[in-house]
C-alpha cells in the first residue's frame, strides 16, 4: 500500500470463490481517484467465516495515517462484520459494501445440502444462508458509516432460485442491515457491480462525504451503461470457471 500523497486508504476484500484479481477494475479506479488501496486476497472456500475474518484482519495495516475505508463485494462484507466486531482499525473509516448478503442469502440456502455446493462452497457458503442463526444475522447491527449498493439487474440463471428483485444471486431486501447510513440501489447484475464505472464512482462518493450521490444514480438514463467486458475476461481467465453459485 502506497500512502505517499493519498487522499485515504481503501481495503478491498473479494467474494465467496472470487480472488483479489475480481477487484482489478474497482482498484484502479479508486488509484486514479487518489486513494491508496490493498486488495486483500484469502481462501474465500477452504474455511469459516470467523477464520476467514482472523486471516484478513491480520493483513490489514495496524497504523496508517489518516482514516482506512473498506470496499467489499457480496460475502466479503459478511467477513468484514466479522473483523469490525473483533479486530477493528483505530482509524476505521467508511465501509461500501457491493451486493452483500446481509440478511443472509436465500440462494445458499436453497443450495447448501447439495454435494456439488457443498464441495465447491466450503465452510463459509454454509454459513450465511437466510436462517435466524446464520452468521449475517447473528452479527446484528452495524456501528460504523455504512453504504450498501444493491444490483437489481437479475442476469444470472440463478435468479431463477432467488424470488424478488435482485442482482441474480443477492436479493435486494438482502442487502439491507440495520444500523446502515446509506443505501443506494443499481441496475446491475451481481458480478457487474464490480467492474462498471458508475458503481465504483458512487463507493469514492460515499468515501469523500459520507452519502451517496442519490439524484444522478437514480435518474433512468437512456441507454444503460456498458460494462467492461475486457475486465471480466481477464478476471475468469485469473480466477477459472465460475462456479454455480457465489453469495
Amino acid at each position: 500500500m502506497d500512502v505517499a500523497g493519498a487522499r485515504g486508504h481503501v481495503v478491498l476484500l473479494h467474494g465467496l470463490g472470487r480472488s483479489p484479481a475480481s477487484l482489478k477494475f474497482a482498484e484502479c479506479r479508486l488509484r486514479h481517484a487518489g486513494f491508496s488501496t490493498l486488495n486483500i486476497g484469502y481462501p474465500s472456500r477452504h474455511a469459516p467465516l470467523e477464520t476467514l475474518a482472523e486471516m484478513v484482519a491480520e493483513q490489514v495495516p495496524a497504523r496508517l495515517p489518516g482514516r482506512v475505508h473498506f470496499l467489499t463485494h457480496s460475502m466479503g462484507g459478511i467477513v468484514l462484520r466479522q473483523v469490525l466486531k473483533t479486530n477493528r482499525p483505530q482509524n476505521l473509516g467508511r465501509v461500501v459494501m457491493l451486493g452483500p448478503p446481509n440478511r443472509g442469502s436465500r440462494l445458499a440456502t436453497r443450495l447448501k445440502d447439495g454435494w456439488i455446493y457443498r464441495s465447491i462452497m466450503g465452510p463459509a457458503g454454509q454459513q450465511i444462508g437466510s436462517d435466524r442463526d446464520s452468521v449475517p444475522n447473528v452479527l446484528g447491527a452495524v456501528d460504523f458509516e455504512l453504504g450498501v449498493i444493491a444490483g437489481t439487474n437479475a442476469i444470472d440463471p440463478c435468479r431463477l432460485l432467488v424470488p424478488g428483485d435482485g442482482d441474480g444471486k443477492v436479493g435486494v431486501d438482502e442487502t439491507r442491515v440495520e444500523g446502515m447510513t446509506d443505501w443506494l440501489c443499481l441496475p446491475r447484475g451481481h458480478a457487474f457491480l464490480i467492474i462498471d464505472p458508475t458503481v465504483i464512482d458512487q463507493a469514492i462518493h460515499f468515501f469523500r462525504v459520507g452519502r451517496f450521490a442519490h439524484p444522478h444514480a437514480t435518474a433512468k438514463p437512456s441507454r444503460p451503461t456498458r460494462p467492461d467486458l475486457s475486465a471480466v475476461a481477464r478476471s475468469a481467465k485469473v480466477e477459472g470457471p465460475s462456479p454455480p453459485a457465489r453469495a
